[in-house]
């Protein structure tokens, strides 16, 4: 099942690059090499780095044709991210990601917003505890007990209730 309406947002070479509010949507064939390394790049800097979490973030769920890669520019350089992978009974957000410098200012939500409004059906996601009253705040609700997401950081599963 396809998620989104597929938009030509999607940068190609020669391509102005996005405002900061411009939100890009694409899947992994579409995306031009070099913004999908610094995807990529933020992505590691985050979840491996910042938060000392030694793990393999390339799990092959990026490269699925059905997968969606969504994310904010400044400039050409991507300062938030998240991809939603399609399942067979919904959808599921995850890799919610923002760079250091651009948090606070709404980004996350704005792209999570998104989501929820191009998405049919169920939207789950595994929140990492500490983050789960923002994502309440947005509409999502616990669904099950906390777990580690084999990254030793606790989180909780959770869906959104449109």
């Amino acid at each position: 099942m396809t998620i989104f309406q597929v938009q030509d947002v999607c940068r190609k070479p020669g391509d102005s690059v996005a405002l900061m509010s411009e939100i890009q949507n694409c899947t992994f064939s579409e995306i031009d090499s070099t913004i999908l390394y610094k995807i990529l790049r933020l992505r590691s800097e985050i979840f491996v780095v910042e938060q000392s979490s030694i793990y393999l973030d390339l799990d092959g769920h990026d490269t699925d044709p059905q997968t969606r890669h969504i994310w904010i520019n400044n400039s050409d350089e991507p300062v938030s991210y998240l991809r939603v992978l399609s399942e067979p009974d919904g959808n599921r957000i995850g890799r919610v990601a923002t760079s250091v410098e651009f948090r606070g200012r709404g980004l996350a939500t704005e792209l999570l917003e998104y989501v929820a409004d191009l998405t049919e059906g169920k939207l789950t996601l595994h929140a990492q505890s500490h983050l789960a009253d923002w994502y309440k705040s947005l509409g999502y609700v616990v669904t099950g007990e906390e777990f580690d997401d084999g990254d030793g950081i606790p989180h909780l599963p959770m869906i959104f209730m449109r």
